[in-house]
């Protein structure tokens, strides 16, 4: 019993010695040679300021009022850290061999600035460390100096700037921020929060040879960010440079609120444009943030679009792409879809007044083409379509390189400018297109049917599908070969005086147009048949969805072959229009001489009848009015005259 007392009491003085040992080591003197393996391993200048002491528990180490870490030598805005509390934690037993192992970092509110030149430069590269810190101690200057380590750094309630050249500066509160890195020469785990909105966005990662990572090393990345909205992986390699290769997958439930959850702008989207997005792609992104996509498979809503893209991520994306899409539906972007918030425009209720949002344009500039096997526009559905995309500064011109629709092709180019207001405008070619199909989905009517070539050049300006309707400026022709018109039948209009009911062939339909303040005008319309020929002229209102068109078809046989004309005024709302012959024009197309004939012998029986009412008779050369004035004035002389008498 009494040797077991002797070593246990041998075992209490080592242990107070070891103790009393680490006591007498300056905490100062403990902080200064942190800080120069600091400075050893990231080739930064560190200073420690303010008061400096021991802590005991909950980690041996020091407290230092403030610490400060130098950034690159071109950084223009300051330290690249700097916090006005912070907690130094090194392992025991290394020190009482006189090393000064770091096993632990804390530090609380810093400030963290990164920077980043469009060369590929960033401050976070520590390309000037050496990544093997070595110290030296005063009692053994020429020992074998040892490696030096960080096992965990972590960094709470911190604010982080990030400053990247040629885009806007990007600001983070409330970031905490965690790294476990327990083999030197071993991989790191980091985990972050942040909350740039009103949710927490939560980043994991693991880096292989984290000592390389820091150094400009590109090493192994596995990484997760996730928030509210939904979550992007990638798995690959990266390095400090901003160089990321690997396979990025997307799986974001809504994107409107993954963008406000990182703390940019929301992104109201129409359906079928990315509301949700789900996907995967292989990615490279070199240090001066330009940006490979390939293999691109990506499902926006119901859209599933295929394909490769190239981008400068510098400023506003600068961006060539080439896509490819099976059944492309676009309902949401003409806001006809029925889980849209704008209405469907019907014949009855007219164009749809909801806002159009064209913010979208000004988010890059570049080109996109696109190959599509149908795309559904609401209104109207179209088949394989080849197009590319230009966009400038907030104007996108769509080149309609060939279109499948109707039966025919649509070739020519529109525009949408939101530089100062939204506008839409372009030339517009068609060739064979059906009219039963296409008129029947525009404006709801099937009445005309035939094969139709035409051209027309517009421009509308407004906020809303109403707004830009009504404004509709420009010109136009069409050309129709053998056709139809529905609800027309003129052979019993020209015998009988009825319009409606039946059906009207004819060989040929042209016309020339003009636009303006969303009412489209035309005057030379010509249908041709074998007995008849018809002409119209009027107003479409484009705009206010109605018409008032004149109508005419001529019976070139009738009236001893002078022909016999049956107008037909066409009235009212494109719904329910009226067709209803105009007597008065017809009248005077086909009875002019008869009317005027009549119209003198009346005036004759008149006259006749005035003159025996009044006694007199007009002279050659005078009308009955200044015979009857002649005949009063003379009444009054003579009766003057016999006063006298």
């Amino acid at each position: 019993m009494k040797w077991i007392f002797r070593l246990f009491g041998l075992i209490v003085v080592l242990a107070l010695t070891a103790v009393g040992a680490i006591f007498l080591i300056p905490a100062d003197r403990i902080a200064a040679i942190a800080a120069d393996q600091i400075r050893t391993a990231t080739g930064r200048e560190v200073a420690i300021s303010g008061d400096v002491s021991m802590t005991i528990w909950p980690v041996l180490g020091v407290t230092a009022g403030g610490i400060e870490v130098g950034n690159a030598d071109w950084a223009k805005d300051g330290p690249m850290l700097t916090a006005q509390n912070a907690a130094i934690g090194v392992d025991a037993a290394a020190l009482l061999g006189g090393e000064i192992r770091i096993t632990n970092i804390e530090a609380a509110s810093p400030t963290i600035r990164l920077e980043q030149k469009q060369d590929g430069r960033a401050s976070w590269q520590f390309t000037d460390a050496s990544g093997e810190a070595q110290i030296e101690t005063e009692t053994a200057p020429d020992r074998p100096a040892r490696a030096f380590s960080i096992e965990k750094l972590s960094v709470k309630d911190a604010t982080l700037i990030y400053d990247a050249e040629g885009s806007d500066l990007v600001s983070y509160s409330g970031v905490d921020l965690l790294l476990d890195w327990p083999e030197r020469l071993g991989p790191a785990d980091i985990t972050a929060k942040l909350v740039p909105a009103a949710q927490d966005v939560r980043v994991n990662a693991t880096i292989g040879a984290f000592s390389g990572f820091i150094t400009g090393q590109v090493q192994p990345v596995e990484a997760t960010i996730d928030t509210e909205g939904g979550q992007i992986t990638l798995s690959g390699r990266a390095s400090t440079a901003g160089e990321v290769a690997g396979q990025l997958g997307l799986q974001i439930d809504n994107t409107d609120a993954f963008l406000r959850a990182l703390g940019l702008p929301g992104a109201d989207l129409p359906r079928g444009l990315g509301r949700s997005l789900n996907g995967q792609t292989e990615l490279t992104l070199t240090g001066d943030r330009r940006l490979a996509l390939r293999n691109l498979s990506l499902r926006m809503d119901e859209n599933q679009i295929n394909g490769a893209m190239d981008a400068s991520l510098n400023g506003t994306p600068q961006i060539n792409a080439q896509f490819n899409a099976g059944n492309l539906n676009l309902t949401g972007l003409t806001g006809d879809d029925a889980s849209g918030a704008a209405a469907p425009a019907t014949p009855s209720s007219g164009w749809s007044r909801a806002p159009i949002d064209a913010s979208g344009l000004a988010a890059f500039n570049g080109e996109i083409a696109l190959r599509a096997d149908t795309i559904d526009l609401g209104r109207f559905r179209l088949g394989t379509t080849r197009t590319l995309l230009r966009n400038d500064n907030s104007r996108m011109v769509t080149e309609l390189r060939e279109i499948t629709a109707y039966g025919g092709t649509v070739t020519g180019q529109f525009v949408m400018n939101n530089r100062s207001g939204l506008s839409v405008g372009g030339n517009i070619n068609v060739s064979d297109i059906q009219l039963e199909q296409v008129l029947s989905d525009a404006i709801g009517s099937d009445r005309l049917t035939g094969a139709a070539r035409a051209e027309v050049s517009f421009l509308g300006v407004g906020g809303s599908a109403d707004a830009i309707m009504r404004s509709l400026s420009g010109q136009g022709a069409m050309q129709v070969g053998t056709g139809t018109i529905k609800g027309l039948d003129l052979d019993r209009l020209m015998r009988g005086g009825s319009a409606g009911g039946g059906t009207t062939i004819f060989n040929s339909l042209g016309a020339t147009f003009t636009m303006e303040g969303g009412n489209l005008m035309n005057d030379d319309l010509l249908f041709a048949l074998t007995n008849y020929e018809a002409r119209g002229a009027g107003r479409v209102g484009l705009g206010s969805q109605d018409i008032d068109y004149l109508f005419t078809p001529v019976a070139l046989r009738a009236n001893e072959g002078q022909g016999l004309a049956i107008p037909v005024r066409i009235r009212g709302p494109w719904a329910s229009p009226s067709i209803l012959p105009d007597l008065d024009a017809a009248i005077d197309l086909n009875f002019a001489a008869e009317k005027e004939r009549l119209e003198q012998e009346a005036k004759e029986k008149v006259r006749q009848k005035v003159e025996e009412k009044l006694g007199v008779t007009a002279g050659e050369g005078q009308s009955l009015e200044d015979a009857a004035k002649d005949k009063v004035e003379g009444e009054i002389k003579r009766g003057l005259r016999s006063l006298f008498d």
